[in-house]
């Protein structure tokens, strides 16, 4: 069994932040519903292209031109302020309805929560300032502080150092595997969160799995000191 960490770093955009929302502003740029995950998915591809040759672009810039192709795919040409709308969306996004009990009840049994994020720092605090989740958290640390994107290892390293904590000792929570396999060959710990995903069993497995946010704190309490 693993140890209890005595720190915790959560995911933002899809973790504590579900994208779900977004959903219905797709259909004002003749988009389906179901393309939120193809742009995603797009955005994410080209983010971890940059990132395995060393390479940062800013997440806004990777989520429009990812949008752009999805729009390309479908036929779509929505005017300029339709697309920009539903980017500046994501700083709108209401929390998952768990998350701040779930910060609380991590606080309360001593871990302490920060956030790790492939977005910016401005964005973040934006996000956690308008869900009133800032004041639950520590330190908002981003990819642009280091140049790289997750999954690259430097994040989770620099993470890990500026929580000064051991990696060893600092979890990752993540409703991503990708996100889990990142931080596990980091060196760190990691949550997965299903979300009724199951977690994809070539990839790095994480130290516990629960279905939402409100379970992580429990999860964590039955670990070894």
């Amino acid at each position: 069994m693993p140890q209890r960490p005595h720190a915790v770093i959560c995911d933002v955009i899809g973790t504590l932040f579900p994208l779900d929302p977004l959903r219905p502003g797709l259909a004002g740029l003749g988009l389906p519903p179901s393309a939120l995950e193809a742009w995603f998915a797009e955005a994410l591809r080209d983010t971890f292209a940059l990132a395995a040759t060393g390479r940062f672009q800013p997440l806004r810039d990777m989520l429009e031109a990812a949008l752009d192709a999805v729009c390309r795919q479908h036929g779509a040409a929505p005017e300029a302020p339709a697309r920009q709308a539903l980017l500046d969306g994501i700083v709108l996004l209401p929390p998952a309805p768990d998350a701040a009990a779930c910060l609380d009840a991590l606080l309360q049994s001593g871990i302490h929560a920060h956030v790790l994020t492939n977005g910016s720092a401005a964005q973040t605090e934006a996000m956690l300032r308008q869900a009133r989740l800032r004041d639950s958290l520590g330190l908002v640390l981003s990819a642009e502080e280091v140049g790289l994107a997750k999954p690259r290892p430097e994040l989770y390293h620099h993470a890990a150092q500026r929580a000064g904590i051991a990696p060893r000792r600092l979890a990752l929570v993540t409703a991503h595997p990708w996100d889990v396999h990142g931080a596990k060959a980091a060196g760190l710990m990691a949550a997965y969160i299903r979300r009724g995903q199951p977690f994809p069993p070539p990839l790095l497995s994480p130290d516990i799995e629960v279905e939402e946010l409100g379970d992580l704190a429990a999860a964590f309490a039955a670990l070894r000191e």
